[in-house]
């Protein structure tokens, strides 16, 4: 019989986060696979709690995965962590949990601290719809495309930020979502200079533009208003089209120039007026 892997969440700055259930599990296991064993290792000194660390990261976990998957299917148990949160989400041990899942080992969560989620909850911005969006590419291209299509999302969105990249993507984000989108800006959470600046992204940038970044940051990001229902029915702006069209405009552009000024969808309109000729 196989082992089982638990995923344990480890506090982000307070120590005191650390449930009970999770120092039971941390002490009961054969093993533990820990994102940064240094790190880790401070934080099991600390609970007295003595067990064998193996590395698990982003820069080992294609051959870190199946040896310990291999120690999992001969019946060993093994605790999942990472430098601070909960394992598993935006973390390279999604890939360990993949292969778990995928070779029938039993995969268990102790639930615990999410900076995303704490920042969220402590932001004012609407929390019933989000999408976490985590760290942006650094690299030119894909990090624009990442924003793009963001444009016009309407749910909450979580990033992650390093307080030497804080100034570079706020400015990225004002010029992707306009300078009077509202963001919380959540910092150091749960540690002792914790602070959320809530404000929007003109004010943001304009205040770190002075101030020196600080912490690690979550930013949580209003999401885009809902496009206005169009007043003007399918039916109208169809016989919109046919008009411009018998002034002698394409059918395509005909079809572009009503969806902008109507918000209606250009495709429909091309169909509905190539119907109508018909």
């Amino acid at each position: 019989m196989s082992g089982t892997l638990y995923l344990v969440a480890t506090p982000i700055g307070n120590l005191g986060d650390l449930s009970p259930r999770a120092l039971e599990t941390l002490g009961a296991v054969d093993f533990i696979a820990a994102e940064d064993t240094r790190v880790s290792l401070k934080l099991l000194n600390h609970f007295q709690i003595k067990k064998p660390l193996v590395s698990d990261h982003a820069h080992n976990h294609v051959t870190a995965g199946p040896a310990v998957l291999a120690r999992l299917l001969a019946g060993e148990s093994c605790a999942l962590v990472t430098d601070a949160g909960t394992p598993a989400v935006s973390d390279p041990g999604e890939d360990l949990v993949r292969l778990c899942a995928e070779n029938g080992v039993p995969v268990l969560s102790i639930p615990g601290c999410c900076a995303a989620v704490n920042a969220l909850a402590v932001s004012g911005l609407p929390t019933g719809r989000f999408t976490f969006e985590g760290f942006l590419s650094v690299a030119k291209k894909s990090r624009w495309e990442h924003l793009e299509s963001l444009k016009n999302e309407t749910r909450t969105m979580l990033f992650h930020e390093a307080p030497h990249k804080l100034r570079t993507t706020l400015a990225d984000l004002a010029q992707a979502f306009g300078p009077d989108r509202r963001i919380a800006l959540c910092r150091e959470l749960t540690k002792l200079h914790e602070e959320t600046r809530r404000c929007t992204l003109g004010e943001a940038v304009a205040y770190y533009a002075e101030n020196a970044p600080r912490g690690e940051y979550v930013l949580v990001v209003e999401g885009a208003r809902p496009a206005a229902a169009s007043a003007v029915t399918l039916e109208e702006g169809t016989a919109q089209v046919l008009a411009l069209l018998d002034g002698g405009v394409r059918l395509k552009e005909a079809a572009k120039e009503v969806a902008e000024h109507t918000g209606l969808s250009k495709n429909e309109l091309y169909a509905a007026a190539l119907e109508r000729r018909k």
